[in-house]
């Protein structure tokens, strides 16, 4: 008598120990330590390196620039070649940045670096699906909250210790060191977490749409920058940049039209949900970035009658409790919807930003006032990005809500890196030819624009209100 031979079960996912979580822990923690060293240090970087405020927001802005467009490929990745080995790629890619960085003998290398180290916004989502692939749902809910809870607290360390390294050693070192806990704690994961079978797609990776949105968005804030320094450029030169951007962001939304596979589904943005919340949240963005750059600068100048002069720890410390605001919104934002609705969540958060911001323009003669300045908004613009988030995802079918998230995300790098240059340019046109400062007047005219544009936000929520009725 023949036996019939069954398919053979595939075998369980090998089970994570608490060495593995703690491995991507520490990962975790190493790199929000290096994501956040720059926001305290960008006037001490301005100085070393002999840029203006509009060159130096760069530094930050490329790094926001790479994670969008990381972000959404990093997942297929993970689908195609499996999670571990795209997230120890990712994480060494990250590691070579840290590294260029802390070599930098120049703004170009640094910006290179900054480039690099941008992929680490892939990184933390691919560690989240090897947990729930290697966990029971409910250990893997408890995993991923110590991992995001330490990247958060690993933001908070390199805000704190970017100052006091960067002034006991030099500013090299504060890249250096969150890069080598980076680089062993990327071999320690290679080594300690299981191999996860790789899952193939139907369709490829659309790496077309890739390139154009990188070069789309590297050739708006180049030209930004380039525009709006040393007394701008002839009108020809400006006409030839924004061309340059419009024939890449043409291409790029050609090549999405026709892709199988795009890398952003652009029948989402015809959805009313999905481009009254892409509208909002570039407004909101877009003053948060200024928030975020005129901050640290105005801590840092030392002029006649106003600044502070604080070196790169006393920033730290002042932008601290804005950090932790930024940390606690997450969650409050998520009650705060189920409560109240994401728009008037939205609204709230707008009102508070312009009204701080607006107040500040006259108001800002006191340390205490920027560092509550810094708590209002980071919390405003939390709850805001959460509500918006919140109200898309329930808004869009369940199989969209990964694109439309992704969209949201890419919005928002936009605004906050389009903000930060807008800041550095005002900073720049205000800097008096003989104390090379920028003037008290160029702040105030920062923080007025900025609490405009939030202001903005209310409006827009007026009129898609009254369309949705329509």
């Amino acid at each position: 008598m023949t036996r019939t031979s069954l398919p053979e079960a595939a075998p369980p996912p090998v089970r994570l120990g608490r060495v593995s979580i703690g491995a991507l822990g520490i990962l975790a923690l190493a790199l929000g330590a290096l994501q956040s060293v720059v926001e305290p240090a960008l006037p001490l970087l301005q100085r070393e390196l002999g840029v203006s405020p509009a060159e130096g927001a760069l530094v930050g802005n490329t790094l926001l620039i790479t994670g969008a467009v990381v972000a959404p490929v990093a997942g297929k990745l993970g689908d195609r070649y499996g999670g571990k080995r795209v997230l120890v790629a990712l994480t060494a890619v990250v590691s070579a940045g840290g590294l260029l960085a802390a070599l930098a003998p120049n703004l170009p290398v640094l910006l290179l670096g900054q480039v690099l180290q941008g992929v680490m916004v892939g990184a933390l989502p691919l560690s989240f699906i090897l947990v729930r692939t290697h966990l029971p749902p409910q250990e893997s809910q408890v995993a991923i909250g110590v991992v995001v809870a330490l990247f958060t607290g690993g933001g908070m360390v390199g805000m704190l210790f970017a100052g006091p390294i960067s002034e006991s050693l030099s500013w090299h070192w504060m890249f250096a060191l969150p890069t080598l806990a980076i680089a062993a704690t990327t071999v320690a994961v290679s080594r300690l977490l299981p191999h996860d079978p790789p899952a193939r797609s139907e369709n490829g990776i659309d790496w077309p749409g890739v390139v154009l949105l990188s070069g789309t968005l590297l050739a708006f804030m180049l030209g930004l920058v380039t525009v709006t320094r040393d007394g701008g450029l002839p009108p020809l030169a400006v006409g030839a940049v924004a061309v340059v951007v419009a024939a890449l962001a043409a291409g790029w939304v050609a090549v999405e039209r026709r892709a199988p596979s795009p890398m952003v589904d652009l029948r989402m943005l015809a959805k009313p949900a999905m481009w009254h919340a892409c509208v909002l949240t570039f407004v909101m963005s877009t003053s948060s970035g200024m928030v975020l750059f005129l901050l640290p600068q105005l801590f840092a100048v030392s002029g006649d009658g106003y600044g502070f002069g604080a070196g790169t720890t006393g920033i730290g410390l002042f932008l601290l409790p804005g950090a932790v605001a930024g940390a606690v919104s997450d969650s409050v934002g998520g009650i705060a919807v189920r409560r109240f609705g994401s728009r008037a969540v939205v609204v709230a958060g707008s009102a508070v930003t312009a009204v701080t911001m607006i107040a500040l323009a006259w108001l800002h003669g006191a340390e205490w006032q920027l560092v509550l300045a810094k708590v209002l908004t980071a919390f405003a613009a939390g709850v805001g990005t959460t509500a918006l988030l919140a109200g898309t995802a329930t808004a869009v079918a369940t199989k969209d809500i990964g694109i439309a998230t992704g969209l949201l995300v890419v919005t928002r790098v936009i605004g906050v890196a389009l903000g930060a240059q807008v800041a550095g340019a005002l900073l720049d046109a205000g800097t008096g030819s003989t104390t090379g400062l920028p003037a008290e007047s160029a702040f105030a005219t920062g923080f007025a624009v900025a609490g405009l544009v939030a202001a903005l936000s209310l409006l827009v929520v007026r009129l898609t209100k009254k369309g949705a009725q329509a």
